[in-house]
């Protein structure tokens, strides 16, 4: 097990992760716990799976559970609000501590819930897929969504602490599971050519769940968000690496009103776009977009690319916190291991690498990279 510490504003925190991680949950609580109640949030299905285990772990310090509906169309003002009066009736007051296990969606939603009631109280995540623990449960970013557009409304708070460990996932269906991996890949591309490259080697390791594979891709990508976070917590500079993809794939999920995409699925996407918007752009070479191709399709089949024209889903990206003065910012490979922040595309060049991916282009370079 890895103990790997984030620098916060508000101080340092660790991230245990590594398999056998969980079993560290009461001493994690017992350090952070203000003599407060425990109000533990997550969702049906993954309290079905791990509800004992963790109820067994928090003990006597555990009053009350909240489970809410863990699908992105739940991630809304509505669900935080709910969770907000439980907490009232549960007799929540400020030295309480939040515990939220599950995916993306309870910890975005479990943390704004954090850092809202009674103006802040204490917050760990225990991430239960690859996506959170890899990504969304590190760096204090919470938020839920708009009918206008993703992660519109929210706050930067830290968590007290983070368990993430690997035999939580044992029970990810297929789909979801693979959908981290498209958050794992990111990694690679925007900062670690050696995660890039052992994917490139190892890929159906890691989507078999091998336990080296998997904690050797989960281990670097949680030390490499953690190395961004520390040094810009509130995305003023370095940590807008992090969005690679993330403005096409934010587009894509909001156009299909978050029913078509997961979250990594709509990340594949949007890597894949933007290393063609590269190449466009004359920044990046065709053989590196092809290995970036080769390895996003690897992961398995994406949901087709949504039959929505151009101008529609520039206009989803002109909702994006990324933009500004109206002007939309990529960020862009280099090279493998290298990305460029703000950078700014022609509308036509942008149209035209959407029209791309639409009418097929992109995707059968995929599928050919695939069957390689």
């Amino acid at each position: 097990m890895k103990r790997i510490s984030v620098q916060a504003a508000n101080g340092t925190y660790e991230v245990l992760c590594g398999r056998g991680a969980l079993r560290e949950l009461p001493h994690v609580v017992s350090r952070i716990r203000q003599e407060g109640a425990v109000f533990v949030v997550s969702s049906p299905r993954v309290w079905r799976h791990c509800g004992a285990r963790v109820e067994k772990l928090l003990g006597g310090t555990r009053r009350a559970t909240i489970l809410m509906n863990d699908a992105e169309t739940a991630k809304n003002l509505s669900t935080v609000e709910r969770a907000c009066r439980h907490l009232v009736r549960a007799g929540a007051d400020r030295r309480a501590l939040i515990v939220a296990v599950g995916g993306g969606v309870v910890g975005d939603v479990a943390g704004f819930v954090a850092a809202s009631y009674a103006r802040g109280i204490a917050l760990i995540h225990i991430p239960t897929t690859v996506v959170a623990q890899v990504d969304s449960a590190l760096g204090g970013k919470t938020g839920v969504n708009l009918p206008e557009g993703k992660n519109l409304v929210g706050a930067f708070y830290p968590p007290k602490g983070v368990v993430a460990d690997p035999e939580l996932l044992s029970t990810l269906p297929p789909r979801e599971f693979r959908s981290g991996i498209y958050e794992i890949v990111k990694y690679g591309v925007i900062g670690d050519v050696k995660l890039f490259e052992f994917l490139e080697k190892n890929m159906e390791k890691v989507l078999r769940r091998d336990r080296a594979a998997l904690g050797y891709v989960i281990e670097r990508s949680i030390a490499q968000k953690a190395r961004v976070v520390s040094e810009d917590e509130h995305e003023s500079g370095l940590r807008e690496i992090l969005n690679f993809g993330h403005t096409f794939a934010h587009a894509l999920e909001s156009v299909t009103r978050y029913r078509k995409y997961l979250h990594g699925e709509a990340v594949g996407w949007g890597m894949i776009a933007a290393a063609r918007l590269a190449v466009e752009m004359g920044m990046f070479s065709s053989r590196d977009e092809d290995r970036v191709a080769s390895v996003t399709a690897r992961v398995g089949p994406l949901p087709a690319w949504p039959s929505i024209p151009a101008a529609k889903l520039i206009a989803a990206m002109q909702a994006d916190k990324k933009t500004r003065a109206g002007r939309l910012r990529f960020v862009l490979p280099e090279r493998i291991g290298t990305v460029r922040c703000g950078v700014e595309a022609e509308a036509e060049v942008l149209a035209r690498v959407l029209r791309a991916c639409a009418g097929g282009a992109v995707q059968t370079k995929a599928a050919k990279s695939r069957r390689k």
